[in-house]
C-alpha cells in the first residue's frame, strides 16, 4: 500500500512538471506574437484571424485524445502528445504569410489540445487515486510554467533574438523535459474488452453544463489578460508601465491562488470555493467598473482573478469524474473553455467600440455572477471523489491489465 501510494506522489509530481512544460511552450509563443506579425507582414486583423485557427485546431483535435490513449496506453500516449506540442512552437515563426501561419496555428492549437486532454485526464486520475484536490495546483504549475516562457521570450525579444532560434532552442530543452517527465505518469492501459472511445463524439450533457461554468471564467480570463493594460492606459491614463504591470499581476495572482487552492478546496469543497471565488469576481469587477483611480482598477482585477483562478481546474476535475469516459468529458469541457478563450477579446473590443470599456467589463461582471449562480454543477466532483475513494480505493490498485 505504500508502495503504491509512493508511486501516486510520484506521479503527481511528474504530470505536474508537464504542466509547466506545457505553459511555458505557451508563455514562449505569447512573448514573440510581435516578431512573427512582422516576419508574416501582417495587420493586426490577419494577425487575429490567423491566432483564431489555434482553438479551431484544438477544438477539431481534441475528441482524438482518448482515442489515442486508448491505443497508446495513457503514459505512451502523453509522452507523444507533449513531445509533439512542444515542437509545434517552432511551426509559427517558419511561416512568412498568411495561409502558411493559418496552418501553423491550427496544427499548434490541435496539438497543444490534445496535449491538455491527455494530461487533464491523468491529473483526475492522480486525484481520484489520492482521494484529495489537486488539480488547482496542477493548473497553478501551468500558470508557472507559462510566467517562466514569457520571462525568457521577453528576454530573447529584448535582446533581438530571432524567434526561429529561439523557438528552436526553447522545443528542443522543452521536449527533453516533457518526455523525461513522462516516465513517472501513471500507465493506465485499458481492459481487453473495453470498447476504443470514438474519434468525434459530442460531449455529453453533464460536460456541457460543466462547461459553461469554465466558460464564465475562462472569458473574465481572456477579458482581463488582453484588455486590463488597456483600461488603465485609456480610461484611467495611466503610464505605459503601470499598464503592464496589472496585467503581470493578474497572471501572478492566478498563479499564486490556483497553487494554494488545493487546500482551499480540500477544506470547503468544490461547489463553496467557486461560489466564494464568484463572489470575488464579482466584487472585482464592480471596482474595476467603479474606478476613478488606477490602483482601485489594479485592485480589481487582481480581486476578479483570485475569483476565477480555481474555477477551471475544478471543472475539468468535475468532468473527469462525472461520467465512465473522463477523456471525453474532458475533451467537451476543454472545447467550450477554449471557445470562451476565442471569444472573449473580440467580443470585449467590440462592445467598446459600440459603448466603452466600462460596458465591456459590465458585460464580464455578469457572466462572473454565472460562477456563484451555476456553482453546483460541480458537485459531481465532489460525489465522485466521495463514491470512488473508499478504504479500498486508498490501497490504490495498479493499472488495469
Amino acid at each position: 500500500m505504500e508502495d503504491n501510494m509512493s508511486g501516486v506522489r510520484r506521479a503527481r509530481y511528474a504530470v505536474a512538471a508537464v504542466f509547466a512544460v506545457h505553459g511555458a511552450v505557451t508563455g514562449s509563443f505569447a512573448t514573440r506574437v510581435p516578431w512573427i506579425q512582422d516576419h508574416a507582414s501582417l495587420g493586426a486583423g490577419r494577425l487575429g484571424f490567423a491566432l483564431a485557427f489555434t482553438a479551431l485546431g484544438a477544438s477539431c483535435a481534441m475528441p482524438l485524445a482518448g482515442r489515442i490513449s486508448h491505443r497508446f496506453g495513457s503514459r505512451n500516449a502523453l509522452r507523444g502528445l507533449i513531445a509533439l506540442w512542444t515542437l509545434s512552437l517552432v511551426l509559427p515563426s517558419l511561416a512568412p504569410n498568411l495561409p502558411t501561419l493559418c496552418l501553423a496555428m491550427f496544427t499548434y492549437g490541435a496539438c497543444a489540445g490534445m496535449a491538455d486532454v491527455a494530461m487533464n485526464a491523468l491529473g483526475v486520475e492522480v486525484e481520484r487515486r489520492l482521494g484529495r484536490s489537486v488539480m488547482s495546483g496542477l493548473h497553478g504549475m501551468w500558470s508557472a510554467g507559462a510566467l517562466v516562457g514569457s520571462a525568457a521570450g521577453t528576454l530573447a525579444a529584448h535582446l533581438g533574438a530571432d524567434a526561429r532560434i529561439h523557438f528552436l532552442l526553447a522545443a528542443a530543452v522543452l521536449t527533453v523535459l516533457g518526455v523525461l517527465s513522462c516516465t513517472w505518469v501513471l500507465d493506465i492501459q485499458p481492459a481487453a474488452d473495453e470498447e476504443p472511445p470514438p474519434r468525434f463524439a459530442l460531449p455529453p450533457r453533464s460536460a456541457l453544463l460543466i462547461g459553461m461554468v469554465g466558460f464564465c471564467a475562462v472569458f473574465a480570463e481572456g477579458a482581463s489578460l488582453d484588455w486590463s493594460a488597456v483600461f488603465l492606459r485609456d480610461r484611467l491614463d495611466s503610464s505605459a508601465g503601470l499598464a503592464a504591470a496589472s496585467t503581470t499581476a493578474f497572471m501572478l495572482t492566478m498563479a499564486v491562488a490556483r497553487i494554494v487552492g488545493d487546500a482551499v478546496v480540500n477544506r470547503f469543497g468544490a461547489v463553496r470555493t467557486v461560489r466564494a471565488g464568484g463572489v470575488l469576481a464579482v466584487l472585482g469587477g464592480l471596482l474595476v467598473v467603479l474606478a476613478g483611480q488606477p490602483v482601485v482598477a489594479m485592485g480589481g482585477f487582481a480581486l476578479m482573478g483570485l475569483g476565477i483562478a480555481v474555477v477551471v481546474p475544478l471543472c475539468f476535475a468535475a468532468a473527469g469524474h462525472a461520467g465512465p469516459n473522463p477523456s471525453q468529458a474532458i475533451a467537451g469541457v476543454a472545447t467550450i473553455t477554449y471557445t470562451s478563450g476565442l471569444i472573449a477579446p473580440s467580443l470585449i473590443g467590440g462592445v467598446a467600440q459600440a459603448t466603452s470599456l466600462v460596458v465591456s467589463f459590465g458585460v464580464v461582471t455578469a457572466l462572473a455572477c454565472g460562477l456563484a449562480v451555476c456553482a453546483g454543477v460541480l458537485r459531481s466532483a465532489e460525489r465522485g471523489a466521495e463514491r470512488e475513494v473508499s478504504p479500498r480505493a486508498a490501497a490504490v490498485p495498479g493499472p488495469r491489465p
